[in-house]
């Protein structure tokens, strides 16, 4: 049997007697036909089923109504970290009021994650990029310039005029709130379970634990790849030592939960012999017993406003300015108190 032969915007133009620009306009929303000539357009594509093959795409210039979130994070941990869950969900909930679709991709590393936004721009898979997890010196800015890439930042901070522009939440503030919080309650041995050393936000968040020092404050900060694992590793050795802190800060949920966990184990009660507290909040860490103390942020407007953001440059074809995210509060909870007086 011979295959049905593919339906062309050419063949769209002769059915609807019109140019083949005319179907381009109609299709992707631009001026320059009748909204009477736009709807018989449209009538005669969903008749026949047609869509855009990527090549096409490419050499006319439309829009893909797609956009692009790599991140390189282990599949597994998605799953468990309430941030992404919520995140994707607020950026597919603004995206789908504009009728544009969400490409996520899985990556190992920057590199590879800067390769798959060159694949995506050079096949016109995607009409802008959503970036997430600052590195100090990032390179993925002047990478998004080199593509001529509309793209936003999820970050700890606003970006420079004229670059990449971030969707930020003050990272510094943050951790002066809970930090300060901790050295309000009398500790002044606290230690910092955080992130990859190269993250942006580590940072911040370590320099706001070294201020502390003028205050009598001893902090410590042990780098992680944020899986639960390495986290209840952390906790044991820190728990195992004569001069154990008397305050724990996880970088996330998940991390708190299985540091939680391990000091139970140990038969330690919190917060008596340790306060435990996090960055990311979650409903698990308000339910668990003890519920843990966390800096409480609606992550799924964060992924809202990143994703309008973005469609408002993908419509204005040039970078705009940074926008602020959602303010997290302090969440007090049971995991947290003064630390009992020495035996």
């Amino acid at each position: 049997m011979t295959p049905a032969k593919r339906v062309t915007i050419a063949d769209i133009a002769r059915m609807a007697g019109v140019s083949p620009g005319a179907v381009s306009f109609a299709l992707n929303g631009r001026p320059g036909v009748s909204e009477e000539t736009r709807q018989r357009i449209l009538s005669i594509v969903r008749e026949n089923n047609w869509q855009p093959s990527s090549a096409a795409r490419a050499l006319v210039g439309a829009r893909a109504n797609t956009v692009g979130l790599a991140l390189a994070r282990p599949a597994r941990s998605l799953g468990s970290e309430a941030f992404f869950t919520d995140l994707i969900a607020g950026i597919e909930s603004r995206l789908s009021e504009s009728k544009v679709s969400l490409q996520l991709r899985l990556v190992a590393d920057v590199a590879e994650e800067i390769e798959v936004h060159r694949q995506w721009r050079s096949s016109n898979q995607v009409d802008g990029i959503i970036l997430i997890d600052p590195l100090e010196d990032d390179p993925r800015g002047a990478s998004i310039d080199a593509l001529d890439a509309r793209a936003v930042m999820i970050g700890s901070k606003p970006a420079p005029v004229g670059a990449v522009p971030s969707v930020w939440i003050d990272d510094e503030d943050v951790a002066e709130t809970l930090f300060s919080y901790l050295a309000a309650l009398r500790h002044t041995s606290i230690a910092y379970v955080a992130g990859p050393a190269e993250l942006e936000h580590t940072r911040l968040r370590a320099d706001v634990l070294e201020r502390l020092a003028a205050d009598g404050v001893t902090g410590e900060v042990i780098t992680t790849d944020f899986s639960p694992a390495r986290a209840s590793s952390v906790t044991r050795a820190l728990l195992s030592r004569r001069d154990r802190p008397t305050a724990i800060v996880y970088d996330n949920d998940v991390m708190a939960v299985a540091g939680l966990r391990v000091t139970q184990e140990m038969g330690r009660v919190v917060p008596r012999d340790a306060s435990l507290a996090s960055f990311d909040d979650s409903v698990i860490a308000g339910l668990i017993n003890p519920s843990i103390t966390a800096m409480t942020r609606d992550t799924f407007e964060l992924g809202e406003r990143a994703a309008t953001l973005l469609l408002q440059q993908i419509e204005a074809g040039m970078n705009l300015p940074s926008v602020a995210g959602p303010t997290p509060t302090l969440s007090v909870r049971e995991s947290t108190a003064p630390p009992a007086p020495p035996a």
